[in-house]
């Protein structure tokens, strides 16, 4: 695989992370982040499965607390954000043209952790948009022996009034051609650029704020605005599909914050209560970066996360590793 651009600079990471590019069944050049590599995991490998905006960099943290557990991390640039290709325009734009398009990101993803020869056993870790392509990856039978989803995109948190508006402006859209444009009342710029700390619905941790400030001011190019028509359309559209399927036979761990603002949480709860021996486990007054709160939090986060993946490895897959 050919080696990409990795910000070490503002990653905050374990030291050697690195990063390469690989290419989608249907011609998409995307970017990969991998830190404690196969050499240094006695444990297995974390699939970071990053929301929507977010870039390989943004997860340095996470991947340092991983590594302190025993876990490798390799982590994704989707389709249309971080430095992967876009497919409008308008780099500032966050698109896609059907959302089960996500799962040839997902292939080639496997694809390069089969070629790495990335320690198993495989867990998956999945934010926001991740997991909603993380739910429909498990369903498509995603070789991982288990999955932590943090405040998962099973549905978006839209007022009835709005909801209604939204379904109708984008399914308009994609049939007068403007699917490609911005989502109304969105912004261009990062949401971390334009939205004071104060009252922000990511993180209730100043200095996680100030991370993601720092990244966006440091390299532009890694940020996304606002959605496209389309993209919420089809977004919509697949967390309705996805609401009517059954839950994977896989061990589930949810985490979601309590002041929980951007996905709809009644879908979290309705998909983990028929989830045969999922657990949902509520992050008191945190934000939607559960991952992302302070380094107390954490610390706690990260304990329960890692004592998961160990009580579900796979003993095969842990014989493979040793």
């Amino acid at each position: 695989m050919e080696k990409a651009p990795f910000y070490a600079d503002i990653d905050e990471g374990p030291a050697g992370g690195a990063a390469y590019w690989i290419e989608t069944s249907d011609g998409l050049r995307l970017r990969l982040g991998l830190w404690n590599g196969a050499s240094e995991a006695s444990k297995g490998t974390v699939l970071l499965f990053p929301g929507r905006t977010e870039y390989i960099e943004k997860y340095g943290r996470a991947a340092g607390d991983l590594a302190a557990r025993g876990y490798a991390t390799l982590a994704i640039d989707w389709r249309g954000q971080g430095l992967a290709e876009r497919m409008v325009d308008d780099a500032r734009t966050g698109h896609v043209h059907h959302f089960t398009d996500y799962q040839h990101d997902v292939k080639a993803m496997i694809a390069a952790a089969e070629a790495l020869d990335l320690p198993r056993p495989w867990h998956l870790i999945a934010h926001s948009m991740g997991g909603c392509i993380g739910l429909r990856a498990l369903i498509e039978g995603l070789p991982v022996s288990s999955a932590v989803f943090s405040a998962p995109m099973w549905g978006i948190f839209l007022a009835a009034p709005m909801r209604a508006a939204a379904w109708a402006l984008t399914w308009g859209s994609s049939h007068l051609g403007i699917g490609h444009k911005a989502s109304p009342g969105t912004n261009a710029n990062a949401y971390v650029l334009v939205a004071p700390f104060e009252n922000n619905k990511l993180t209730t941790d100043r200095d996680m704020y100030e991370y993601m400030q720092r990244h966006a001011r440091a390299y532009p190019a890694l940020g996304l605005g606002g959605p496209s028509l389309r993209w919420l359309h089809e977004a919509l559209t697949e967390t309705r599909i996805l609401a009517k399927h059954p839950s994977p036979d896989v061990p589930c761990l949810t985490l979601l914050g309590t002041n929980e603002r951007i996905v709809d949480v009644p879908r979290v709860h309705q998909r983990m209560a028929r989830w045969p021996g999922g657990q949902l486990k509520l992050v008191e007054k945190a934000e939607h970066e559960v991952m992302m709160e302070s380094a107390e939090m954490r610390a706690r986060i990260f304990d329960q996360i890692a004592q998961f993946f160990d009580d579900h490895a796979s003993p095969q897959d842990t014989a493979k590793t040793a």
